[in-house]
């Protein structure tokens, strides 16, 4: 089944099984390994991809986290997925900011669930570029990490809410 979709910016049109996951179909049809195969069974979030499409209603781009591990393939159809390789600037290799903050914060030690988490702040900040505290606790539902530890990670996503005084973040001015 020939599915037409895009992934980082360019058209793909893989030919694979349809019940080929897009987690499967990333890393062993495409090379794209930063998403992480951690329980492949939707419960880790380290497969954790954005996925853009448009709403048949309202016409309008909706922007979703997404278990790569549980999506078939060919419900991306007319898709864009976005991975933690597209979110890297093209021409000057510099990590996205939620990448940056992740790091600054040490919210990383393994590094398994770190693309996952990394995608659901950065769809938030797709869906709602000011969160606020609730939206950034929020987001990371879905999300598991047993190595770090969620203080970092939730410190380096406070950073970008608009009512961080609330809850002041170490080195987040």
């Amino acid at each position: 089944m020939e599915t037409n979709l895009t992934i980082n910016g360019t058209k793909q049109r893989p030919d694979l099984d349809p019940r080929t996951t897009l987690l499967d179909a990333l890393r062993h049809h495409l090379g794209l390994t930063g998403s992480k195969k951690g329980c492949d069974h939707g419960q880790c979030g380290a497969c954790t991809v954005m996925v853009s499409q448009k709403n048949p209603v309202t016409n309008e781009v909706e922007h979703r986290s997404v278990n790569a591990c549980l999506a078939p393939l060919c419900a991306m159809d007319g898709a864009h997925v976005l991975t933690v390789e597209g979110i890297v600037d093209p021409e000057t290799k510099q990590p996205h900011p939620v990448q940056e903050r992740i790091a600054n914060f040490h919210g990383s030690q393994c590094g398994v669930c770190t693309p996952g988490i990394v995608m659901s702040m950065y769809t938030l900040l797709q869906n709602k570029p000011a969160p606020d505290l609730a939206d950034i606790e929020d987001c990371f539902d879905g999300n598991l990490c047993r190595c770090t530890g969620y203080r970092p990670i939730i410190d380096a996503g406070k950073s970008f809410a608009v009512d961080k005084s609330k809850c002041p973040v170490p080195g987040a001015d």
